[in-house]
């Protein structure tokens, strides 16, 4: 992998980016964690929100805004997590505008126009009084968003609430979900709180939900149509309806992200009667604690769904820790998300994902038996890199360390990686065997 291009992104500390076209160019956008920068646009400190830049020419990034987000450090203020369309793809948006969906801290989620990404408006607050809010989707050709959000009277800290937003201004909620025994009311211990899920459409009618970080995680898949059409209160029979599957998984790890990779052609299968095409869904677990010190290391698992009902784990990946000495580097060394972009460049052929202080990993998918790394990139650290501690000897021990924290691809094949401690944004390109193996446009 090689360096094209990178933004300090203000030195905030960044999550979720996002690359969309919009009007002939290419703009990233990037949620932060909570925490506070002075914004070299305006000269003003700001409470950390959306980073907006030009990547049109990857090389040259260029900032052009800083949206703020709510006062806070780290997970409880910022606004992490973006989504974006243009209103031309949503069913009743204005054709002339691109919409931005972001969470506004743990308390809402919001609807920006961001038509002319220089100069904004807010459309309008989708729901507020949260007690948390995390990795939501949001569906261009239908409207449809699942909102991970915490209602007050919900038994868990993060669940789904399911909106129509195919006119940005005038949101329609459509009902509440989650695991049966997160429910108001429910009794005994309730479920391992939702992450996030990815949805494949009305065309592949599958939503694709995980939950947990790094202990005790459940995948659910779900069928779209019934979730969206199914009876709506929260009941025990009625949260069930529209379940397909479920893992549940090790107690030691969770699940991050649940990526669906779908109609896959096995190489190893090609001469045999059945079974050639088959369905998989690769999990990232999330590592949460400095130095390795976790009950267990948290990796990528790949997972058979062709059979739904009962969905089979058949492969891994793992970054081995003695290739960079990751364990004493300082900061997070593990798994924590994948790509989400179905972009024909990558999709079935190669995945990235990020791995805190060991960087972003590319790694061959097309037999997800045998996922196989080709190629990584570890950023260097900056003057603005924030240190990562844990404690020695009833003392803080302090390291500065590459956090890299979420990828993300584009449709001309670029890889976009943002550091949770600071360093900002780097674009990235595939070279050598991986580029081969990518579909690159002519």
């Amino acid at each position: 992998m090689r360096l094209v291009g990178y933004s300090d992104l203000q030195a905030r500390s960044a999550y979720q980016p996002v690359i969309h076209l919009q009007n002939g160019r290419s703009i990233a956008y990037v949620g932060h964690h909570g925490g506070s920068a002075v914004n070299p646009l305006t000269g003003a400190m700001e409470s950390n929100g959306t980073s907006i830049v030009d990547v049109t020419d990857p090389s040259t990034p260029r900032a052009l805004f800083h949206i703020s987000g709510e006062k806070g450090q780290g997970e409880s203020g910022g606004a992490q997590m973006v989504r974006l369309c243009n209103g031309s793809d949503l069913p009743r948006g204005d054709p002339a505008k691109t919409y931005l969906l972001r969470t506004y801290g743990n308390s809402a989620h919001q609807i920006w126009d961001v038509s002319a990404p220089e100069r904004l408006a807010l459309v309008v607050t989708v729901v507020a009084g949260l007690k948390d809010t995390h990795k939501s989707w949001w569906e261009c050709d239908t409207g449809i968003a699942f909102l991970v959000s915490g209602l007050p009277d919900w038994r868990t800290r993060r669940m789904t609430q399911i909106f129509d937003i195919s006119d940005p201004a005038r949101p329609v909620h459509i009902r509440d979900f989650g695991l049966p025994g997160q429910q108001p009311g429910a009794g005994g211990t309730a479920p391992t709180e939702l992450h996030g899920p990815i949805s494949t459409g009305r065309g592949g009618n599958r939503v694709y939900f995980g939950y947990g970080t790094n202990r005790g995680g459940v995948v659910q898949i779900v069928d779209r149509d019934k979730l969206l059409n199914g009876p709506k209160a929260p009941t025990p029979a009625n949260l069930a309806y529209p379940q397909v599957g479920r893992l549940e998984l090790s107690p030691l790890v969770g699940a991050h992200t649940t990526f669906p990779l779908l109609n896959v052609e096995v190489p190893e299968f090609a001469r045999d009667e059945h079974g050639r095409v088959r369905d998989f869904l690769v999990i990232v677990d999330e590592s949460l604690r400095n130095e390795c010190r976790e009950e267990a290391r948290q990796m990528v698992y790949f997972v058979d769904i062709t059979a739904e009902l009962r969905p089979f784990p058949v492969a891994n990946y793992n970054v081995p820790e003695a290739l960079g000495a990751f364990c004493s580097r300082g900061g997070r060394f593990g798994a924590h998300s994948s790509n989400e972009n179905f972009t024909p460049v990558f999709y079935r052929r190669i995945m990235f994902f990020a791995w805190f202080n060991a960087g972003v990993r590319a790694v061959d998918v097309r037999d997800p038996f045998t996922p196989r790394e080709l190629g990584y990139y570890i950023p260097a650290t900056t003057d603005k890199t924030d240190k990562r501690c844990v404690k020695a000897g009833g003392q803080d021990r302090c390291k500065v360390a590459i956090q890299t924290n979420n990828v993300e691809v584009d449709e001309r094949g670029y890889i976009y990686i943002v550091d949770r401690a600071n360093t900002g944004m780097h674009i990235l390109e595939l070279t050598g065997e991986a580029r081969r193996i990518a579909n690159y446009p002519r």
